[in-house]
């Protein structure tokens, strides 16, 4: 890593910390109006344009629209934020909570914060990127990856109004499972050397200042924005293409096409079914009608559970993202871990239900 800043708390102005906190307070109120106002504001751009708002060009625009400045000012916060918390914390503190013998609760609580939190799979990518800046173990960042996307409580309300709440419970189970499994597989595997170069400066605690109990506020908040600069300015480009990947998927692939392949309840269909939501990309309250409509059509439970599993946590947008961090090596032991989970899940939903 370039950037690296050696704070000098004695030269520090007076204050510097108060002015520095009063300015963040203003610039987190405005991040968050206009945070809120993502969607009336990709509806107003698109409106302005000479074009149908439902044609497909008109919702891959409006989807480009929201995402973009979405996932940027998500990641721009998150590592923000993070860089300031690993001020007060080494790397080797951190790894040492939740590595080794603590690692399985590691991954609980990580795939249990992703339940929690609302994030698409491109958005949950920040906060995982967070993670492994401030050194949290490899496996429990993709406990949260996976968990985030795929389990969530929109996901959940959706499919308890949908098909009830046994089904809703019995997927909250299985899929929090794969993502500690999975999270903890990858773990084992210690698979560290397959991330990128930079990000693997990082993780192993190069990059940055080492913590000192001599820093002032105002040299925290500094570092926060070194962490910023550094990490944002290296994945901006993956995030715009992985987000027009995503958005082209969004405006011009039919979900009448996905009902006609998927109708069957071949032994074929579950497997074809992963491979076919890979290439996908919505979020669990966008993808919840096309179940309706699988469902409505005959297919099986377990077959429409599996593809909508592989949209919300192996997208391909996902995957252009997650290149910038991750080696082609890692991106694809994650793939295979979690795809044969989902295969897991889609079989037995079928045997059960």
């Amino acid at each position: 890593m370039s950037s690296h800043i050696t704070p000098e708390p004695a030269t520090a102005p007076p204050h510097g910390g108060l002015v520095w906190t009063a300015g963040l307070i203003v610039a987190a109120a405005l991040w968050w109006l206009v945070y809120r106002q993502l969607a009336p504001l990709s509806e107003w751009l698109v409106a302005m344009l000479p074009l149908d708002r439902h044609s497909h060009t008109g919702e891959a625009l409006a989807f480009f629209l929201y995402d973009v400045p979405k996932v940027m000012m998500l990641l721009t916060g998150i590592v923000f934020a993070m860089g300031v918390v690993r001020s007060f914390f080494s790397p080797e503190k951190t790894r040492a909570v939740l590595s080794g013998r603590r690692e399985g609760v590691g991954n609980v609580m990580a795939a249990g914060l992703g339940v929690l939190t609302p994030f698409c799979s491109c958005s949950a990518v920040p906060l995982f990127i967070g993670f492994v800046s401030a050194g949290v173990p490899l496996g429990v960042t993709f406990s949260f990856l996976i968990a985030a996307p795929m389990v969530n409580e929109v996901a959940l309300g959706l499919l308890f109004g949908l098909v009830g709440w046994q089904v809703a419970a019995t997927y909250l189970l299985f899929g929090l499972a794969i993502a500690i499994v999975a999270g903890w597989v990858i773990g084992r595997l210690r698979l560290e050397e397959w991330l990128q170069a930079w990000v693997r400066e990082i993780h192993a605690g190069t990059a940055a200042a080492p913590p000192d109990e001599a820093l002032t506020l105002a040299d925290r908040y500094r570092l926060g924005w070194v962490a910023v600069t550094d990490i944002v300015g290296k994945v901006w480009a993956w995030i715009l293409l992985g987000i027009a990947v995503g958005a082209l998927i969004h405006g011009y692939v039919p979900a009448d096409l996905m009902v006609r392949i998927m109708g069957a309840e071949a032994w074929w269909s579950v497997p074809a079914a992963v491979v076919l939501g890979i290439p996908m990309y919505t979020n669990a309250a966008g993808v919840i009608p096309i179940v309706e409509a699988l469902l409505g059509k005959g297919a099986a439970l377990g077959t429409t559970l599996a593809f909508m599993m592989s949209v919300i946590a192996l997208s391909l947008p996902e995957m252009i993202i997650l290149r910038k961090v991750l080696t082609l090596r890692l991106i694809g032991v994650f793939i295979g871990v979690v795809g044969s989970g989902i295969l897991a899940v889609g079989f037995l939903f079928n045997i059960l239900f």
